[in-house]
């Protein structure tokens, strides 16, 4: 067998990924915009619906009170989502709720102080302005510590950090999951070459076509009678009609600020929020830089980063001044569905805002939608936070994965990623409080939410010891030399076609 000369094995580092049919700037036909924009509207509405059923029956909360919370999170959301696509970091981002904020809205919800409100038309969380939070972040200053290599475990992590929002979901309605998971699997890589009219219409949407497809057969098998002798929790995992929604939902409702009543305000709760906003900023950091890929834009520079920020900190004080029971961040499902659908456009997610601004005042025809079993999403998110892992994978290419000390650090910073936050999780599931469990909230809240969340131990372990082990002699090694031009908006001259603000607003804000 004749020896394989290395230049035949050899992939350069490519800054942008191949294959991508549309990028941020470029745009499908409006009509294949609008069915693209739908179908990340439909994948949104999983985490919309999962944390308010969570939250709402431990505030003693009703099926309307669900209901509404659902929308109110849909109207901020798409407010959120267009805020940021137009004046934030640009990039085609869906902005949605945020689990980071379960640890202190939990605290919050158990306050024995809170528990003598009487009003049933104020519950507890609703009432208390520890959801109004505005952050913003120097990240001038902060990108001079980061490099490809401490990135990589950040952004893998923000999609590998869901993994028990995907099987182990799946597994509870396995007649639903598996064929859902195999289904889009077929429709996206599989079959995606068959084309209609030069468009490859499985492909494209894949999403909607087995959504549908799935959600019809599992409302068969809910009206056939298939789950009446089985258990509530598979009951409440595989049939179509347990999430109460179409029923309570009004048919038009207009979410406004205050609607649960004045705020009160308590330090303990509100450092407790902090954390979790900067976890929330940690996340959306590692998720800014994984669209950027998919979208097949530039990494976005130091100054696009801290205007996202800031923009996110306007999008969590909305969501306190609402009442959405938790604050936002990006969504991650929706970045690796840009992915899947090979198409990064940035007119796309905006269209999937108005549909999620309409449908939380149409309240029936919202509620239709978000009434498809979580089982369903869970098995779209198998590949959607997959995805999104394996971009952050991908930063590799720009460091040298020969070196010994690089194998160390994305090692360890990965397993402990996991492995921290999984035991964080474990204890509080047992013993019903987090590790930390002092005397003091808001630093039980403050710890237990920043080790609950996978990206943000990657980062604290990766960036800390990337910066601190070696780290005079290894800049090449690293990725810097490829890193530095993009951590400047002119540093790289496609950073004005990606990410200039609209309306002429760059002579009011210019970018450093």
């Amino acid at each position: 067998m004749a020896a394989i000369k290395p230049e035949e094995i050899s992939h350069p580092p490519m800054e942008q990924l191949q294959g991508l049919e549309y990028c941020i700037d470029s745009n499908p036909s409006w009509g294949e915009a609008i069915a693209l924009g739908f179908q990340h509207y439909i994948l949104a509405l999983g985490t919309v619906v999962m944390i308010p059923s969570f939250l709402v029956p431990l505030m003693g909360g009703t099926d309307d009170d669900k209901v509404r919370v659902v929308q109110t999170l849909l109207f901020v959301g798409g407010i959120n989502t267009l805020l940021q696509t137009l004046f934030g970091t640009r990039l085609p981002t869906v902005i949605g709720g945020s689990w980071a904020f379960m640890v202190p809205v939990i605290s919050i919800i158990k306050d024995s102080s809170l528990q003598s409100i009487t009003d049933p038309h104020v519950m507890n969380l609703w009432n208390d302005d520890d959801n109004l939070s505005i952050v913003n972040a120097d990240e001038n200053g902060a990108n001079r510590f980061f490099s490809p290599l401490g990135m990589v475990p950040v952004i893998s992590l923000v999609g590998f950090g869901l993994l028990d929002k995907g099987f182990p979901v799946v597994g509870q309605c396995v007649e639903i999951g598996v064929p859902m998971l195999i289904l889009f699997v077929a429709f996206s890589q599989y079959l995606k070459h068959f084309q209609t009219k030069q468009l490859p219409v499985l492909e494209r949407f894949a999403l909607i076509i087995s959504v549908t497809v799935i959600w019809a057969y599992a409302h068969l098998l809910t009206a056939s009678g298939a789950y009446k002798h089985h258990p509530e929790l598979t009951q409440n995992n595989c049939r179509t009609d347990r999430a109460n929604l179409i029923s309570s939902a009004p048919w038009i409702k207009i979410p406004y600020p205050l609607q649960w009543g004045a705020p009160t305000f308590d330090a303990g709760h509100a450092f407790g929020m902090m954390s979790a906003v900067f976890v929330s900023l940690i996340e959306s950091t590692g998720a800014y830089k994984a669209a950027s890929r998919l979208a097949s834009a530039t990494p976005p520079p130091a100054h696009v980063l801290s205007r996202g920020i800031g923009w996110q900190g306007i999008g969590i004080l909305l969501a306190g001044l609402f009442g959405t029971v938790t604050g936002f961040t990006v969504s991650v499902e929706n970045i690796g569905l840009l992915g899947s659908t090979r198409v990064g456009s940035r007119r796309v997610i905006q269209i999937s805002a108005g549909f999620m601004i309409f449908f939380s005042i149409l309240g029936k025809f919202g509620a239709l939608f978000a009434s498809i079993p979580f089982t369903i999403f869970a098995a779209l998110y198998c590949v959607m936070f997959g995805l999104v892992a394996s971009v952050g994978l991908s930063f590799l290419q720009f460091t040298n994965m020969n070196s010994m000390r690089n194998l160390f650090i994305t090692g360890v910073s990965l397993f402990l990623g996991f492995s921290i936050p999984k035991y964080f999780r474990e204890y509080t599931v047992a013993a019903h409080h987090g590790p930390a469990h002092t005397k003091a909230g808001w630093f039980n809240d403050f710890l237990n939410t920043i080790f609950s969340s996978s990206p943000t131990v990657a980062f604290i372990v990766a960036v800390f010891m990337d910066n601190t082990l070696d780290y005079k002699d290894s800049a090449k090694d690293r990725g810097m030399p490829w890193w530095f031009k993009f951590r400047t908006f002119k540093g790289d001259s496609r950073n004005e076609e990606f990410y200039t603000l609209p309306f002429n607003l760059n002579r009011f804000f210019p970018p450093s």
